[in-house]
């Protein structure tokens, strides 16, 4: 059954607030240090392989770029995913996430060797609060359609893939993500977060405004809230394939401001 909004996120929905973020300086033990390394953690419905674009532009910078496969079963094991990455860079690393992957940088985050983190049309919950939390008070999106199976795995409906998650690829493309879906265990979106390390780490944004999957106020709340720096371009929620660019540029200023030192 294809519903907008499924059952078990909508009924974690909660109309709380929280504390603003305050404005955060280089990451503790990382001020001065060169962030060469980057740790790329995917969303829901995809897996690593949509960084390629991403991936080949900031090698070619010359940074040394890994890529987080998370199961999607569970926040406990992406966070677990992501930790086992982070534990094989070899120095400070800034710490990308997109969609889902913001919830999972966010609890990650506070590993001592993050230096900076870059939410990428990405969720940004706080600690105590759940994921499903975010979407309350906002505006449905009704050309990103879940359909939950009865196991509580969701895939975005087939027949509105392109539409609702990347409407700017060519057809191609976009039938090939969609055929590769990994699901998601919907779950995920109720379970209550420990830790936000962007109270504690430095983070930018990346906004993609033609994004169907999050109502654009959404998207700039949670970056306000966290005093991210914000970059927008105009993209659908594939940003991180269809704008590697951009992305490629916001990662590169946190590298290079992340290290900074203090004012």
């Amino acid at each position: 059954m294809f519903k907008l909004i499924p059952a078990v996120l909508a009924a974690a929905l909660a109309a709380g607030t929280s504390p603003s973020a305050q404005a955060h300086d280089a990451a503790p033990g990382h001020r001065g240090a060169q962030v060469k390394n980057v740790v790329l953690v995917h969303g829901a419905f995809a897996d690593g392989a949509g960084w390629r674009p991403v991936y080949d532009d900031l090698t070619a910078r010359g940074y040394r770029v890994s890529i987080v496969q998370n199961p999607l079963t569970s926040l406990a094991d992406d966070v677990t995913a992501t930790r086992r990455v982070l534990d094989r860079q070899d120095g400070p690393a800034i710490l990308v996430g997109h969609s889902w992957g913001g919830t999972v940088i966010t609890e990650a985050g506070v590993h001592d060797k993050v230096a900076g983190l870059v939410y990428v049309s990405a969720l940004a919950p706080d600690a105590g609060e759940t994921t499903a939390q975010q979407y309350a008070g906002f505006a449905l999106t009704p050309e990103f359609v879940i359909d939950t199976g009865g196991d509580g795995y969701g895939f975005i409906s087939p027949a509105r893939f392109k539409a609702g998650f990347a409407h700017d690829t060519t057809d191609a493309d976009a039938a090939f993500l969609r055929d590769s879906q990994v699901p998601i265990n919907m779950s995920v979106f109720g379970t209550t977060l420990t830790h936000a390390a962007w109270r504690t780490k430095p983070s930018w944004a990346v906004i993609a405004t033609e994004d169907k999957a999050f109502d654009q106020a959404m998207l700039i709340h949670m970056a306000e809230r966290i005093n991210a720096r914000v970059t927008r371009v105009s993209a659908s929620h594939a940003v991180f394939m269809t704008q590697p660019r951009v992305v490629a540029d916001t990662i590169d200023l946190a590298a290079r401001e992340a290290g900074q030192p203090a004012a």
